[in-house]
C-alpha cells in the first residue's frame, strides 16, 4: 500500500521502469503487456486513472468493477497466472486512482501476456515496454532456473573440442578417481563426460556434443564456439578509459588449470592468467609506520582473486560476444561481469553471504573442486569486503544493472607511490 503523498510524488516524477501510467479506458491487452514487462524486470506499479502526461483523471467505473477486471486479466491473460495487489488511493478532489502493485521477486519468469491468440513475453526498458528478443527471453528462463544455459549442447563440438589432458587431470588429480578408462577408449570417456554433464547426446542422432560448461572449463579453444568465453584486461594510465593503454591482454582458453598431485599448478587457466595480469600491473602503496617505511601492493591480491573468480563463475553466458572486463585505472580496479544479478539476488544479500541462487551451478561446483569457490558463499564478505577493510580501510563498491555487475576496488591514494 502507498500513501496519497507517495502517489502524488510518484506521478510528479513521471513514468520510469517501475511506474506506468494508464487511462481508466485502457484495454485488457495493454494492461496484460505492462504486467508481463514489469514482472519480468523488478516489479512495479501501474497507475489506473493517470494519463501519459501525468494528468489525473481517476477511475471512470466503480472500484469493485475495476478490481474484478484487473484480477481477471491477472488470471486469464498472464501466464503463469498471478494475484497482484490492487488498491484505491483517493485524492483530495475525490478522484480515485487504482494502483496495481506487482511484486519484484516473482519466481515464474518469463511472464507472458496474451496477445490475440498468442502468448508473448515483454520486458521493461526505461519507461517503455517491448517484446523480448529470443536472447532476452532465454535469460528470463535462466533466471527462473527453468533452463540451465550451462548444460546446453554446442553445435559442431565433440570430445575432440576438449583439452583431453585437462579433463584427465580433473578426474585423476582433482577428483582422485581410482580408475579411468584407457585414453583410446573414446566411448567410455564420452559416457563419463555425459554422466558429468560435460557432454550430452544430441536428440535424434548418435552424436555427442560438449555442453557450454564443458567447453568453458576444459575446451581447447572455447571462443570458436562460444565467443563470450574469456577475459579482456586493460590498464589505463589515468582515471578514465582512453585510447592509450599501459598494458592489455585478451585472455582465452579453458578456465581450469592443470595441477600435479601435490596441488601445484603446472599449467594455468584463464582464472589464474587473469589474476597474474592484475598482479603484475598492480601499483604499490607506501607509508610510514612507527618510523619504518612500509611498501605493499595497492590491493590485497586475494580480494582481487575473489572478484575475478566470482565474475567467471556467475556471469551471464547467454550474453554473446561480451567478455568479462578487467579495467585498471590510476585509482581503482574494476571487474565487470556481463549480465545483471540472477533472480532474487541483491547486492545486500551478496554482501551478507546469504545467496541461495546460482546462475551457473555446475560451473560453481567444479570450480569449487579446484578450490576457487567458497563452499558457503561467503567469499564476498570474507575475501573482498573484510580484506579490503583490513588492507586500506576502503569498502569495495558493488554496482548492478540489467546488463552488468561491477566490483570496484579503490586504492588508498594518500599512500600511492608516485
Amino acid at each position: 500500500m502507498i500513501k496519497k503523498t507517495d502517489l502524488l510524488e510518484m506521478i510528479a516524477t513521471g513514468e520510469n521502469s517501475l511506474v506506468e501510467f494508464k487511462s481508466s479506458k485502457v484495454t485488457t491487452e495493454s494492461i496484460a503487456k505492462e504486467m508481463s514487462a514489469m514482472l519480468n524486470l523488478n516489479g512495479g506499479y501501474i497507475l489506473l486513472g493517470v494519463e501519459d502526461n501525468g494528468d489525473i483523471t481517476g477511475l471512470s467505473r466503480e472500484f469493485q468493477s475495476v478490481e474484478e477486471w484487473v484480477m481477471n486479466i491477472a488470471r486469464q491473460n498472464i501466464s503463469p497466472a498471478i494475484i497482484p495487489t490492487f488498491f484505491p488511493v483517493m485524492l483530495s478532489n475525490k478522484q480515485i486512482v487504482g494502483v496495481i502493485e506487482l511484486h519484484s521477486e516473482s519466481p515464474g519468469k518469463p511472464y507472458k501476456a496474451k496477445r490475440a491468440r498468442n502468448w508473448v513475453s515483454f520486458i521493461r526498458v526505461g519507461s517503455t515496454s517491448r517484446e523480448a528478443t529470443r536472447e532476452e527471453e532465454g535469460r528470463l528462463y535462466q533466471a527462473s532456473q527453468l533452463v540451465k544455459y550451462e548444460t546446453k549442447p554446442l553445435l559442431n563440438t565433440g570430445i575432440e573440442s576438449l583439452d583431453f589432458q585437462r579433463v584427465e587431470n580433473y578426474f585423476q588429480v582433482i577428483m582422485k578417481l581410482d580408475s579411468l578408462p584407457p585414453k583410446e577408449n573414446i566411448d567410455d570417456w564420452q559416457q563419463l563426460l555425459i554422466n558429468s554433464d560435460l557432454m550430452v547426446e544430441d536428440i535424434g542422432s548418435e552424436r555427442f556434443s560438449v555442453t557450454v560448461a564443458g567447453l568453458l572449463l576444459f575446451g581447447l579453444r572455447p571462443n570458436r564456439n562460444l565467443s563470450q568465453a574469456g577475459v579482456t584486461a586493460v590498464v589505463f594510465p589515468d582515471k578514465e578509459k582512453e585510447y592509450n593503454t599501459i598494458d592489455e591482454e585478451i585472455i582465452r582458453g579453458p578456465l581450469t588449470p592443470m595441477k600435479n598431485t601435490d596441488g601445484d599448478i603446472i599449467e594455468r587457466g584463464v582464472i589464474d592468467r587473469s589474476i597474474d595480469f592484475v598482479n603484475r600491473n598492480l601499483p604499490s602503496i607506501a607509508w610510514i609506520d612507527g618510523g619504518i617505511r612500509r611498501i605493499e601492493k595497492a590491493l590485497p591480491i586475494n580480494a582481487v582473486r575473489e572478484a575475478i573468480v566470482n565474475a567467471v563463475t556467475h556471469r551471464d553466458y547467454m550474453m554473446e560476444g561480451t567478455d568479462i572486463q578487467i579495467s585498471m585505472y590510476s585509482d581503482r580496479l574494476e571487474v565487470i561481469s556481463p549480465g545483471g544479478l540472477p533472480n532474487g539476488v541483491t547486492i545486500e544479500k551478496i554482501k551478507k553471504g546469504i545467496i541461495r541462487v546460482a546462475r551457473n551451478g555446475m560451473l560453481k561446483d567444479i570450480l569449487r573442486d579446484y578450490g576457487y569457490v567458497e563452499h558457503f558463499g561467503l567469499g564476498v564478505r570474507l575475501r573482498i569486503i573484510r580484506l579490503m577493510m583490513e588492507h586500506n580501510q576502503l569498502e569495495p563498491e558493488f554496482i548492478s544493472d540489467e546488463d552488468r555487475f561491477c566490483v570496484c576496488l579503490r586504492f588508498r591514494e594518500d599512500r600511492m607511490q608516485r
